[in-house]
């Protein structure tokens, strides 16, 4: 078993309006220097986002948060950002924004296993709570 390793992540918001500071948190970044990861998901609850703002362009919105993985694995097709150094990649990210996708502060943790823990992040911050039985 891997010694635990410090991380940093950031929730990614989609802000609709900036200006109300009202949001749905929309995915989790994670950054591990150590390891070394850098890795995103991202998953928008349409029907919440609808309900604030039911005037805008998910379509938009997605293609954008889309775009998060892809910088973070440093694909090509997530346009130059992606071919930056993997801890220049993740600072671009989550430098502040005035902007309908923003990312909160970033948080520090430790862990074993950071896609365990991307994944446990996105089920405790993002996803809406499930109700109990």
């Amino acid at each position: 078993m891997p010694a635990p390793s410090s991380f940093d992540y950031t929730i990614v918001r989609v802000v609709p309006l900036v200006e109300r500071e009202e949001f749905v948190n929309a995915g989790v970044i994670l950054f591990c220097r150590t390891c070394p990861f850098l890795d995103a998901r991202v998953e928008l609850d349409r029907e919440r986002v609808l309900a604030l703002a039911p005037w805008l362009d998910l379509e938009e919105v997605e293609k954008q948060l889309e775009l998060m993985p892809l910088i973070c694995r440093g694909d090509h097709a997530g346009g130059p950002v992606a071919e930056l150094p993997m801890a220049e990649r993740f600072h671009w990210l989550v430098a502040p924004r005035s902007t309908v996708i923003q990312t909160s502060p970033v948080h520090t943790g430790i862990c074993d296993d950071p896609t365990a823990e991307l994944d446990h992040l996105m089920e405790t911050m993002v996803r809406a709570p499930r109700t109990p039985p």
